[in-house]
Formats: C-alpha cells, structure tokens, sequence
C-alpha cells in the first residue's frame, strides 16, 4: 500500500505590533527630536495608521509615577478601549499590574471591553520591576519570584474567571468562591495574555499559563536560547506559548543613514534618566535567583531604549531588516514588538518598504520547504 506524504502546514506569517506612545517621551531616552506625541488624536491616527500597514497589535505601556523621561501617561486600560473605538482590525494588548489590578476587576473590565470591540482587547501581565512605583502608591512589594507566583495566580484565575461558571480558586494572594461572570469575553478559549521578562521565574510562569512570552532586544543567538528553554519547558507543561521580541526599528534608504539616526540618539541620551533607569532595573535583577534580570548585561547605549530594542538590530536598509526578521522567524520568534523615532511616518515606511520584503521571503522559504518535503 502505497503511504501518501505529508505536505508541511502553511507556514504563519510573522506578526507585528507596536509600541502606544501613550506615555510621554517616546520610545527612547534621549533628548533627539522626536515627532511623536503622547496625545490621544496623535495616537488615534497612529493606530489608524499601523493596522492600514500591517501591523496586527498595538502594547499600551503601563506607568503610575513620572520618572525616566516619561512625566505623563495615560492609563493603559481606557486608552486602550478608545483606541480600539477607532480601528477596525487592530488588536490592543492592555498592560495591567498585579497589585494595582485585583483579577476580579480585570476579567470584568477585560472582558466588557472584549464585548464591545467584537474580540479586540488583549492583556500584558507585568509583574513589576519598579519598587520606587509601588512605594509611591501604597502597594505591597514581594519580593522577586514571589511577584511571578501573584502574576501566575491572577492569570489563572483571570482563564477561569473567563472559561468557567460558578468559579472557585484557593491561592495564595486570590481567592474566589463560585463566581460567575457574563457576559463572558467572545474571544475562545479566552482573551490573550501577554508577559514579559527573562528570569528564570519569569520563563517557568510563561511555560506555564501565558499565551505569549515578551522578550527584550538581543542577538538572535541569544533570543534562541530563551525561545528553546520556554519551549521545552512548555512541552513538558503541556502548554503551547508564543514568543514576541523587542526591537527598536530605524529604516532607511542608506545604512549609513540608519546608523547615523542611531549614534545620533545615543549622543544625545538624556544621561540622568538613563543612569537611574540602570540603577532601578539592577536592583531589580539583583532580587532573582539568579541574581540578574532583564537588562543585566544591557550598557548605557542599550538602556538608551527602554528593552534594550537596539540590540535587535532592526536598524538599516529595508532589504537588511527585512532578512533579519526572516532570521528571527527561522528561530522560532512569532512576533515583532516594534518601536519607532517619529512612529507614524516610520510606520508607513515600514509598511510600505520593509514588509512587503519580508512576506516575499516568507513566501521564498515556503516554496522551499515544500519543494524539500516533495522530494523527500
């Protein structure tokens, strides 16, 4: 009897997202011109403007305390919700804080706003790096692993909240006894949810219960270790988990052109901001066990954008980026977080120089694959 091959699954097209420039200051610290705002009509025509060039997701930034260059911000949750009340297709992951957030406000909140923009809203769990923050408004700080054990714990019963009737959870920072909500979010099994970070702690969480793992700029060697270790781990959890890089995108016509937007934001760092950001962000990697967290090997220029998005070197010619994000794709990244200097006129390049490189490479490596698995 004959065995008929099997034909590889279309391959998925690597998505994009952006950051909301919803707090001031942009997306680097650096005094460089930016023509980017943190006004909603500016972030209304911005977010008009990414889903018409391709972009399928868009992250609010959550802030409660001026600081780091960024002296105003709009909350991420009723930001969100309005720029949703303006698009069509866009999907907006609202960044929400343990502790500030109670679950039981978030999945009524979440999923009311879900209802409204027909499966829209999306949610980034951030489980803290900030102490100076919660200090300032009176809330508890755990100490590191135990700000992932609280984060494990609202997501769970955020998917419970969402999934199932007469809900009941016993844990250590939550407790429910037979809740129902309804309405119930439209999007099945639940509305996304997005974390971020690169602890050991924040790696076991996301293998565990998140639906996309966020993590900040690096070389594709090192990405591919972090996407291999929560893989594995997921496998062996029996859960799948998604992964999304940060990058800090500057294209031009001319690589020199590029890098020279490049120097020219480092040169004019705002260095105070920078140095205490570093100094923040050190005192937070110091509480893990592993006695380091996200920005541990980060220098003054890769803490001049707040996720260390140089490092992705997303930075060149359209054809350059375009071919490294193919590469990025090759190791298993799902998900491109993009953050711009002046974001919407860099948004429309993007979309009209970059991607279209980047879904005929996609389309290269297809071909070639099937072509391989015929003749296999």
């Amino acid at each position: 009897m004959t065995q008929l091959k099997q034909h590889p699954k279309q391959q998925e097209l690597i998505k994009f997202a952006y950051w909301v420039p919803n707090v001031s200051g942009g997306l680097v610290v650096s005094n460089i011109e930016q023509r980017t705002d943190w006004s909603y009509d500016y972030n209304v025509k911005l977010a008009q403007t990414a889903e018409k060039n391709g972009f399928e997701y868009a992250l609010t930034q959550i802030r409660f305390t001026a600081g780091y260059g960024a002296e105003n911000q709009h909350e991420s949750v009723s930001f969100s919700h309005a720029l949703l009340a303006k698009t069509d297709k866009l999907k907006v992951i609202a960044a929400i804080l343990p502790g500030p957030w109670k679950p039981a406000l978030a999945a009524k909140q979440l999923a009311t706003i879900d209802y409204l923009t027909e499966g829209r809203i999306a949610i980034n769990v951030v489980s803290g790096w900030f102490k100076g923050e919660f200090d300032a408004i009176g809330e508890v700080w755990p100490e590191h692993d135990e700000r992932y054990v609280r984060s494990e714990e609202f997501i769970r019963t955020l998917k419970g909240i969402w999934t199932t009737d007469n809900y009941s959870f016993d844990g250590k920072y939550y407790t429910f006894k037979e809740y129902t909500l309804k309405p119930k979010p439209l999007q099945k099994p639940h509305i996304e949810v997005f974390q971020g970070g690169s602890s050991r702690a924040a790696r076991d969480m996301a293998s565990r219960v998140s639906d996309w793992y966020f993590t900040n700029g690096n070389t594709p060697e090192e990405i591919k270790k972090q996407v291999d270790d929560i893989r594995e781990k997921a496998k062996q959890n029996n859960h799948q988990v998604k992964i999304g890089v940060n990058a800090f995108i500057i294209a031009r016509d001319t690589e020199e052109e590029a890098k020279a937007v490049l120097q020219e934001i480092i040169d004019k760092a705002n260095v105070e901001a920078v140095n205490a950001f570093g100094d923040a962000t050190r005192e937070a990697g110091a509480a893990s066990k592993e006695g380091e967290g996200n920005w541990a090997k980060s220098t003054f220029e890769d803490l001049v954008q707040y996720n260390d998005g140089f490092k992705t070197n997303l930075i060149g010619t359209p054809e350059q980026i375009a071919k490294r994000i193919v590469e990025l794709k090759s190791i298993g990244v799902d998900l491109i977080l993009s953050a711009f200097l002046h974001f919407i006129e860099e948004v429309e390049y993007f979309g009209e120089k970059v991607l279209p490189l980047v879904r005929e490479l996609e389309r290269k490596s297809e071909n070639q694959q099937q072509i391989t698995a015929k003749s296999a």
